[in-house]
C-alpha cells in the first residue's frame, strides 16, 4: 500500500549538510502553515513558530552552542561535532524554532513532524535539532530570545533545520521488530 504521504514518510531522512541557497518565502510559508496545522490536545496549540533566516543570528546561536560544548567536562559531544565539520546546525540556512507553553512537549513533536514532512514534500532537507536549546537556555538566553522575538511565558520546545541538501541522504532502516499487533 502506498500513497504520497506514506512515500514522504519512507523517503525523508535527517539532513546534516546544506547548501547556502535559502528556500523561497513561499516554501517557508507553506512549511509554517503545515506546522500550525498540527493537531494538539484540546486544540490548545501550545506553540509559536519562529522562522529564522538571519545568518548572523544562526551563526551566533551556533557559536554559543559550540562554546558551551567545548567547556563541558565530557568532551564526547564536542568532539563528535568537530569531527563532522564543527557545525551544530550543519550550515542550514533556516531554523524553525518552536517555543512552547508548559506541557506542550508532545504537541511540539507533532509540529516538528509536520515541518519535516512538508519540507521533504517541497524537495528540501530537514533535521530535528535539540542543540538549539543550548543557547536559548544558556547565559545569553535572554539576549537570543529578544533577538528572535521569543514570546513571554514560553520555553524552548525544539528546532527544525531546513534547507537544500548538500548531498542526497538515506532514510534510516526501520526496525519492524518493534511492531506488535494485538488481536
Amino acid at each position: 500500500m502506498s500513497n504520497s504521504v506514506l512515500k514522504a514518510i519512507a523517503e525523508r531522512y535527517s539532513c546534516r549538510g546544506y547548501t547556502e541557497q535559502v528556500p523561497t518565502d513561499e516554501q517557508l510559508k507553506a512549511i509554517a502553515d503545515a506546522a500550525v496545522m498540527a493537531p494538539s490536545a484540546m486544540n490548545l496549540q501550545p506553540w509559536k513558530i519562529i522562522v529564522i533566516k538571519d545568518r548572523d543570528i544562526l551563526n551566533d546561536l551556533e557559536s554559543d552552542a559550540i562554546e558551551y560544548l567545548a567547556n563541558l567536562e565530557n568532551k564526547a559531544m564536542y568532539e563528535r561535532i568537530m569531527s563532522r565539520g564543527g557545525k551544530v546546525f550543519y550550515n542550514a540556512p533556516v531554523m524553525f524554532l518552536i517555543p512552547i507553553k508548559e506541557g506542550g512537549e508532545l504537541d511540539c513533536g507533532i509540529v516538528c513532524q509536520n515541518i519535516t514532512l512538508a519540507a521533504h514534500s517541497l524537495g528540501l532537507g530537514s533535521v530535528i535539532c535539540g542543540m538549539a536549546r543550548i543557547p536559548f537556555d544558556g547565559a545569553r538566553g535572554q539576549e537570543f530570545k529578544e533577538r528572535v522575538g521569543f514570546p513571554e511565558g514560553y520555553k524552548f520546545g525544539m528546532s527544525v533545520l531546513v534547507g537544500y541538501p548538500a548531498s542526497n541522504g538515506t532514510p534510516h532502516e526501520p526496525d519492524r521488530s518493534k511492531i506488535t499487533f494485538v488481536g
